[in-house]
């Protein structure tokens, strides 16, 4: 899957806000900018975005910052990326043509396609900042 920069600056911004979400308290675009290396001027870009879409809620004042507007097990990596990329145009992109060997290929990349799409359906946040936590999660060994 290629992924632009502002997908992945997207799923960055969200999954740290994922991570927040317990505490209600909001993140600063400038900690989330530090953290994940994404320039402060594009985040805002982005983050705004999310606000428009009513995914992220802002909180002004010096303690301010973003937030999730539901909890993360009810937002998906694919509603992110589709709000950030918009509508994906589907179909095997330069064949002129209709022959056995270009509707093979169409057909097969449909299928990954379909199979891509379920997946980031089926990945909630939630999941995500699960599995960011137990990577981070102190090991004790006896």
């Amino acid at each position: 899957m290629n992924v632009s920069a502002r997908t992945r600056y997207a799923c960055h911004a969200v999954l740290e806000l994922a991570l927040h979400y317990p505490t209600g308290q909001p993140v600063q675009l400038r900690r989330i900018a530090e953290s994940h290396r994404i320039p402060a001027r594009f985040l805002v870009q982005i983050l705004q975005q999310l606000k428009a879409a009513g995914l992220v809620t802002s909180v002004r004042g010096a303690t301010g910052g973003y937030r999730l507007t539901k909890p993360p097990s009810q937002t998906t990596m694919g509603e992110v990326i589709g709000l950030v990329e918009g509508p994906r145009a589907g179909g095997f992109v330069g064949a002129d043509h209709d022959t056995p060997v270009v509707r093979v290929l169409h057909d097969k990349w449909q299928q990954i396609a379909d199979v891509q799409a379920q997946l980031l359906q089926a990945t909630t946040f939630a999941d995500l900042a699960d599995q960011v936590q137990s990577e981070t999660a102190p090991m004790y060994y006896i």
